[in-house]
C-alpha cells in the first residue's frame, strides 16, 4: 500500500514540477508540503528522486528544498563561500524563492558586480537582496569576514566551493554554527583517501581536462573533519561533487548517516577515479 502511495505522489510532484500552470515558487510550494505529506506518511525520499536544479550546478536545488521542508528552519539564514556570480549556486533559490537572507562571497570583482545586478533587479529580492561581499577567503581571515558582515552563531545553511582549501576553510570556521554545510569534494578519490590538497593563502586550483581536479578535499577527510565538528553525512548530489552534512542531533530519523561508499556509488565518482585520478595523484596532497 505505501508503494502505491509513494508512486501516486511521485506523479502528483513530477506533474506539478514541470507544468507550465505553475510558476518556479508556486511549484516548490507545493512540493514542499507534498514533501512533509509524505514525511508524515512514513515515506522517504533517495537524493536522486527529488533533486532538480534551477539555480544549482546540479541538483542540489532540490535536494535543500527537501532537506528543509522537513526539518523545518531556524532563521532562514544561509553563508555561501565563494557564491559565483550570484546566478549559479546553492543558495540563490533559497533567497529568490523561499525568502531566506543571504551572505555571499566571492573573490572575483565581476562575479560580484554581477550578483549585485542580478538581485537588485529580480522582483523577489530588490526590495532586500542578499549581502554580497567581495573577499579573498583565507582560513586566518573567514571568521572575522563572516562576523564583520554581520552574522553569527546559528545559521541553517553554509555552503563552500571555493575549488581549492574548502577542507581548511571548514576547519577554520567558528562563528556560525549551520545546521546543514554542502561542501564540494573531489570524488576522484571515491571512499579510500583521506587527503587534501595543502594549505596555502594564495590556493588556484589546476584543471585538467576541464575538471578541477587538483583541489578541495576527499569525501573521506570530509567526513573525519565532520565528525569532529559535530556533523553527519547525508548524502551527495547526483554526479558526487558536492556533499550534504547535518548536525548531529537534528533529523536523525529523517537524514540518517551514510557511508562514504554509498554516497560515491555513483557513475561519474566511478568514472573519475579511474580516469582522472591517475592524472593527478602525484600531486602534493596532506592525509588528514
Amino acid at each position: 500500500m505505501l508503494k502505491k502511495i509513494k508512486g501516486k505522489l511521485f506523479k502528483a510532484i513530477e506533474k506539478i514540477a514541470f507544468s507550465v500552470k505553475y510558476d518556479e515558487k508556486c511549484a516548490q510550494l507545493v512540493l514542499s508540503n507534498q514533501y512533509k505529506e509524505m514525511s508524515m506518511k512514513g515515506l522517504k525520499c533517495s537524493f536522486s528522486d527529488i533533486g532538480f536544479r534551477k539555480y544549482s550546478q546540479n541538483s542540489e536545488d532540490g535536494i535543500l528544498l527537501y532537506i528543509f521542508s522537513l526539518i523545518g528552519t531556524t532563521n532562514k539564514t544561509c553563508v555561501e563561500i565563494c557564491a559565483g556570480n550570484g546566478v549559479q549556486n546553492n543558495t540563490a533559490n533559497l533567497i529568490i524563492n523561499h525568502g531566506w537572507n543571504g551572505l555571499l562571497f566571492d573573490g572575483d570583482r565581476s562575479n560580484i558586480d554581477r550578483s549585485k545586478e542580478f538581485y537588485s533587479a529580480h522582483p523577489d529580492t530588490y526590495s532586500f537582496p542578499p549581502k554580497i561581499v567581495h573577499a579573498w577567503i583565507t582560513k586566518n581571515n573567514v571568521n572575522e569576514l563572516i562576523e564583520k558582515a554581520g552574522v553569527k552563531g546559528e545559521v541553517d545553511l553554509l555552503c563552500i566551493d571555493i575549488d581549492g582549501i574548502d577542507y581548511w576553510l571548514w576547519e577554520a570556521i567558528d562563528i556560525v554554527n549551520p545546521i546543514v554545510l554542502v561542501a564540494e569534494i573531489q570524488c576522484i578519490w571515491g571512499s579510500e583517501k583521506s587527503v587534501t590538497v595543502p594549505y596555502s593563502d594564495d590556493f588556484k586550483t589546476k584543471y585538467i581536462r576541464g575538471y578541477g581536479v587538483y583541489s578541495g578535499a576527499s569525501l573521506s577527510a570530509f567526513v573525519k573533519l565532520s565528525k569532529r565538528k559535530g556533523y553527519r553525512l547525508i548524502g551527495v548530489e547526483k554526479y558526487g561533487f558536492n556533499a550534504f552534512f547535518m548536525r548531529d542531533g537534528i533529523g536523525l530519523d529523517l537524514f540518517p548517516e551514510l557511508t562514504a561508499d554509498e554516497c560515491l556509488d555513483v557513475p561519474f565518482a566511478k568514472w573519475a577515479n579511474q580516469e582522472l585520478l591517475p592524472l593527478v595523484k602525484d600531486m602534493p596532497w596532506d592525509t588528514v
